[in-house]
């Protein structure tokens, strides 16, 4: 199959082709994983650390303000080698992982840079049981202040710190814990093949078809996807089943209350707040996403939809193929408009191939942005398809992009955000890209569909992921009693998307298994609701922006807060936009920018 190919005979014969899509460069890292430098890098490290361990084990609650920062300056360098080092094998295996190369290295770096960061680990470990008031008057030192807000997000999980001893073992088991059960799943999603059309597709492309204008190619994709599914479904319910009791233990000796607190600590954000949002989602399922499905069930002369037509293009939607060259195009004018510096933030991922966009066998589904070290830069992958969505993609990750590449002056301890607030410059990038093209648009028609493909979005940004949050919720509670067969798996999985998706669906029994191949339930437990909280939040921020009589102000304050990086929290950072995410009708707010544009569908 011609994956650069944008048009097609009947025959199936291509007479039309596009450029080939960027695939990333990678020497900015390493030239190669036996470049030299890795394991010169590698040696650096290790006696690094055991000069640090000699000169401090035990002795910082004794160090002068001063002498403690220049303890955390030491300790970021040795965690930045082998985070950079860690970073290209992800990206590495990341853009081919069917490759037994790949796997080898990323296994065996991994290995290695958890054997190193046990003889640091006492360091945090330690930092966290100097008194409270010792370390405050240490604080006065400016040297030491820098620091502050890490300091103060590392003791947030004081309370769940155990012996040194403990927390070592936890750290070197997680390469043959989590990490190698994640490692298993992605070559196995990897590895798939799906049969569409006499067509031999990756799973990432068959699930794409699901969005295909023709009814019958969907049918036939989703029931090809649901059978992929269901022959691997014993080994990936081995594999969540796994994952989740690994993690049950480690919450067990860490006294975790929930499954899902170590996120939200981790996220620096308060179990009632997530609690908040959840709810507000949930009460909110009948004004949006059933109020929506119905109306495209309407639209599309349908009684009822099938599971396969949640993402199907509505009645007259000429989603025709947007190049690459123009996809660049519109999300870099999207940035401009808002904010030529952020334009300007972005344009070195097309210049300088920090994207990689182009379709293989091997290559990871979905789409990142991984941050790699603020010594280097940040590199996106996606699938790109040449679809709207496809533009959306883009101008999210990218969004990301720029939010790394301006906290990376904060270093690498402060550089890095919260999942709930890095999900904030994302969102925002697409309802930008987003807006650009509705204002440019003149035709009633086209707005409407360019309307509905927004609500889309949100749907799945917002109740789709609070719905996973759910399964994930329901799952893990039960697992604490003990394993859980594929069926029951099955049975969680469609009781949540029926609630969510609500009464205009019809869920056919082979769409009991898609939870199979959602990478967040495997990779990282309890992370989905950072993609509401991200939306809702930016709904907020945008109807500030557009209700603000000084949008270079404002643009200015936004980048403000992207360059805070992980320095600041939630309610700091939107305090300068009037915004608080502990009150109660915050969620309210954003959830309204949603019913409020399904309310213009339904006069349309």
């Amino acid at each position: 199959m011609d994956q650069n190919c944008v048009v097609w005979q009947p025959d199936g014969v291509c007479v039309g082709t596009a450029a080939p899509l960027p695939s990333w460069n990678l020497t900015d890292l390493y030239a190669s994983p036996s470049d030299p430098r890795i394991e010169a890098s590698l040696k650096s490290v290790q006696e690094g650390a055991e000069r640090f361990a000699a000169a401090c084990k035990g002795r910082l609650v004794q160090l002068s303000g001063a002498e403690l920062a220049e303890a955390i300056r030491t300790y970021e360098a040795l965690q930045e080698i082998p985070g950079r080092i860690m970073s290209y094998a992800v990206l590495l295996f990341s853009a081919d992982s069917s490759s037994p190369a790949h796997g080898q290295f990323y296994q065996t770096m991994a290995e290695r840079v958890t054997a190193l960061g046990t003889k640091t680990l006492f360091f945090t470990l330690e930092l966290n049981r100097i008194p409270e008031d010792v370390l405050t008057e240490k604080l006065q030192d400016p040297a030491l202040a820098h620091y502050a807000s890490w300091l103060k997000d590392l003791r947030v999980f004081l309370p769940h710190q155990r012996e040194d001893v403990i927390e070592q073992l936890f750290m070197e088991k997680e390469v043959t814990g989590h990490s190698a059960w994640t490692r298993l799943f992605d070559e196995t999603i990897a590895g798939l093949r799906v049969h569409v059309k006499g067509e031999e597709l990756t799973l990432s492309a068959a699930l794409n078809k699901l969005s295909d204008p023709d009814r019958l190619v969907r049918e036939e994709a989703a029931k090809a996807v649901a059978e992929a599914m269901r022959r691997n479904e014993k080994l990936l319910a081995l594999v969540l089943n796994t994952i989740a009791k690994d993690k049950a233990i480690d919450d067990e000796w860490h006294a975790y209350p929930h499954p899902w607190s170590f996120r939200n600590r981790a996220n620096m954000v308060e179990d009632d707040v997530v609690g908040a949002l959840v709810e507000a989602v949930k009460s909110s399922y009948g004004r949006l996403s059933h109020r929506y499905y119905a109306l495209k069930a309407k639209w599309m002369g349908f009684e009822k939809l099938e599971y396969w037509d949640r993402n199907a293009p509505l009645p007259a939607d000429s989603d025709k193929h947007i190049s690459w060259d123009k996809a660049r195009d519109i999300v870099l004018n999207a940035y401009g408009g808002f904010s030529p510096e952020l334009a300007q933030t972005i344009k070195p991922f097309f210049e300088n191939n920090w994207i990689d966009a182009a379709l293989r066998p091997g290559k990871a589904g979905g789409a990142f942005s991984h941050a790699t070290v603020p010594s280097v830069h940040p590199y996106v992958l996606m699938n790109f398809h040449g679809k709207t969505r496809d533009v959306m993609t883009l101008a999210h990750e990218l969004g990301h992009g720029a939010h790394q590449l301006l906290a990376a002056r904060q270093g690498y301890l402060l550089a890095g955000t919260p999942l709930t607030l890095a999900e904030t410059a994302s969102v925002f990038g697409e309802m930008l890209t987003f807006r650009s093209l509705l204002d440019a648009e003149d035709d009633p028609k086209r707005r409407r569909i360019m309307l509905a493909q927004k609500v889309e979005d949100m749907l799945n940004t917002v109740v789709r992921q609070i719905a996973f949050h759910e399964f994930e919720v329901a799952f893990h509670t039960e697992r604490a009693k003990g394993e859980i067969l594929p069926e029951r798996i099955s049975e969680i999985w469609l009781d949540v998307q029926t609630r969510s998706l609500g009464p205009a669906f019809n869920f056919a029994a082979d769409y009991k298994s898609f939870w199979a191949y959602i990478s967040h339930f495997f990779h990282s437990p309890f992370y989905v609701y950072a993609y509401a909280f991200g939306d809702c939040l930016v709904n907020a921020l945008y109807a500030v922006y557009q209700e603000s009589p000084d949008k270079p102000g404002f643009a200015a304050k936004y980048r403000e807060m992207l360059a805070a990086g992980g320095t600041k929290r939630h309610k700091e950072l939107l305090a300068p936009f009037g915004l608080d995410a502990t009150d109660p009708a915050f969620w309210n707010k954003g959830l309204g920018v949603i019913s409020g544009f399904i309310d213009e569908l339904e006069k349309a």
